[in-house]
């Protein structure tokens, strides 16, 4: 074995996860909590209404920054297909959420929401050729078996006062998903090598301008109190604008798989914070669940690469 050989197999042991692990999970802790923010909106604005605040507060908080960085040419260039992945990546997965979420608990759109890798993986294989190993495909089977065992302890239909049956509102959920599984593999193809500000910040403006209308028809009479504006405003700001800055860059980084499946990790981040905030009770098939899901995650992102032979 020469010295070459022997140094680069030591830099190999030695080499640390990628540089988008810690942006992937930060993603996973914020968007954990819009599902609780997005529930509190929509009681009172409505499904369409939170949707188009919901993304035209995002809007308003990254526009300033594109201009500040001199990024507007590049928005001003490429702005159609920005702003169809806007309405593709938000508007219509936003307004679908936010329908779902007047029935259904929140822990289990974000649940549902854990599917959107399966999509993503199978849109990207047959759009992209992106090729699927064994053991990613084994990461996607037991991530998803891990959301179904924390579903069959946890989550179940809640019926609200908003005469939504809860069957319509898995099936927004779901096609949700497939928006996200398609726009995640358009973005990959047609928009990649931009900065992901100019993408996250155009595809917030298109979603606001598709809403618009709809959500001026639809208004509520009554104008919603100070904490259902306030929980639109963290949202926007937080779980839209700045999660989706973080979201483009998995994708440019990581693939499109990679970045989708970070919905395995958003139900775990889900029960810890009702743990913290609203006391709820952690039980040891919880956390069993949790561990499961990570593990799947790991491996259907290639973070965690099971040895073998040369």
């Amino acid at each position: 074995m020469s010295l070459r050989s022997t140094a680069l197999g030591a830099n190999a042991a030695t080499a640390g996860p990628p540089g988008w692990v810690g942006e992937f999970v930060l993603l996973a802790a914020i968007w954990g909590a819009s599902f609780l923010f997005m529930r509190i909106g929509a009681v009172e604005f409505g499904a369409l209404p939170t949707a188009a605040v919901r993304v035209a507060i995002a809007a308003a908080f990254l526009l300033p920054l594109v201009w500040l960085r001199g990024l507007m040419p590049v928005l001003r260039k490429n702005w159609r297909r920005i702003f169809f992945i806007g309405l593709l990546n938000s508007g219509i997965p936003f307004a679908c959420f936010s329908f779902a979420l007047l029935s259904i608990s929140t822990g289990l759109a974000s649940i549902l929401n854990a599917t959107v890798p399966m999509f993503g993986a199978l849109i990207a294989w047959a759009w992209l050729k992106d090729k699927l190993t064994g053991w990613r495909i084994a990461g996607l089977v037991i991530g998803f078996a891990g959301v179904a065992m924390l579903a069959g302890d946890q989550a179940g239909f809640k019926p609200a006062g908003s005469g939504v049956a809860p069957g319509w509102a898995l099936l927004a959920c779901l096609f949700a998903c497939v928006c996200y599984g398609i726009s995640a593999s358009y973005t990959k193809r047609y928009l990649s090598g931009l900065p992901p500000l100019v993408t996250a910040t155009g595809s917030q403006i298109g979603a606001t301008l598709g809403l618009a209308l709809p959500a001026a028809w639809l208004w509520p009479a009554r104008m919603p109190s100070l904490p259902a504006w306030l929980a639109l405003l963290v949202v926007g700001v937080v779980c839209t604008g700045i999660a989706y800055i973080l979201f483009f860059r998995l994708i440019e980084h990581a693939g499109p798989p990679r970045a989708l499946s970070v919905t395995f990790l958003v139900p775990v981040f889900a029960v810890m914070y009702g743990a913290i905030f609203l006391g709820e009770s952690v039980t040891p098939w919880m956390a069993g669940c949790a561990a499961v899901i990570v593990c799947g995650t790991a491996l259907s992102t290639g973070l965690l690469k099971p040895g073998r032979r040369r």
